[in-house]
């Protein structure tokens, strides 16, 4: 099956390397405010959610199998949100920016699910 821990891990790795990547050009190649901000902003949010990747292999590991659910909508919030903010700041059209919050929708659904999953871990305790 493609959907294995090690692939997700993989692909939080890839989606680190692009957050730090886009954060640096807009640090040091890109002049325009607002293309600053939006790079900014989806290197963020996509640093946060690859790390939250990585935290749903731990999670696994100790007992929250529903964990493997959250990388699917952490990554694919990542594609949309940060994505399309990188894709703006690189002179997309602004209709794009409408896929925004869709991407944050799956951020959120993606935290539902990985605090659904933490309730598996030690089940028999208080």
């Amino acid at each position: 099956m493609f959907w294995t821990r090690r692939n997700w891990m993989t692909l939080a790795a890839a989606a680190g390397f692009v957050a730090v990547a886009a954060g640096a050009f807009a640090a040091h190649g890109v002049r325009d405010p607002k293309a600053q901000e939006w790079l900014r902003t989806g290197a963020t949010y996509g640093f946060v959610h690859a790390m939250a990747t990585l935290a749903c292999a731990i999670f696994m590991q100790v007992g929250a199998r529903r964990a493997r659910f959250a990388p699917a909508f952490f990554l694919s919030g990542v594609a949309l949100f940060s994505g399309s903010l990188y894709a703006l700041a690189l002179g997309a059209p602004r209709w794009l920016g409408a896929v925004t919050p869709a991407g944050g929708a799956l951020f959120l659904i993606g935290w539902a699910v990985l605090a659904w999953a933490a309730r598996g871990v030690d089940p028999g305790q208080a």
